[in-house]
């Protein structure tokens, strides 16, 4: 199964706003034309960054997917071609077992940097990033078992 899924009220609330009418609202990532291959991210707010600030976003998004699935968080085409603005990090990569991380709910943010010489505008129900799941592959030697330790012994 892959699905968006907005995090938890109370999760909202502590990371970005106590406005339940925005988060009954707001839209969860959707494709935009039937042969897209990625999935869009908009923004819950508007945003404004001068040149050389970094932000950082908040979607409002969590992510169910196969265990052998990952989803890339990318800017989007635009965002570099015309403003010269990029994520921090360049690629997002959010494993399957980030939903429900008990430190946020599994909530993605992304990090962006205006590197041009305007300001940057991004209004609330911009498409802002998108996401692509992509299965990956393990070398035939990987032994899971390694991973089953208790977080507590990390």
């Amino acid at each position: 199964m892959r699905m968006f899924k907005k995090i938890a009220y109370e999760q909202f609330i502590k990371d970005f706003s106590d406005d339940k009418e925005l988060y009954d609202n707001y839209l969860l990532p959707r494709r935009s034309t039937i042969h897209a291959a990625a999935y869009d991210f908009f923004a819950l707010n508007d945003y404004t960054l001068k040149p050389g600030e970094i932000k950082k976003i908040p979607t409002g998004v969590k992510v169910i997917m196969e265990p052998d699935d990952v989803l890339l968080l990318l800017d989007r085409s635009s965002m570099g071609f015309k403003y010269n603005v990029r994520f921090c990090n360049q690629v997002g990569v959010i494993d399957a077992d980030y939903y429900d991380n008990e430190d946020n709910n599994g909530h993605m943010w992304i990090c962006i940097q205006n590197e041009g010489n305007k300001d940057y505008i991004i209004k609330k129900g911009d498409k802002m990033c998108q996401g692509m799941f992509v299965k990956y592959l393990k070398t035939d030697d990987d032994d899971d078992t390694q991973f089953i330790k208790r977080k507590s012994e990390y």
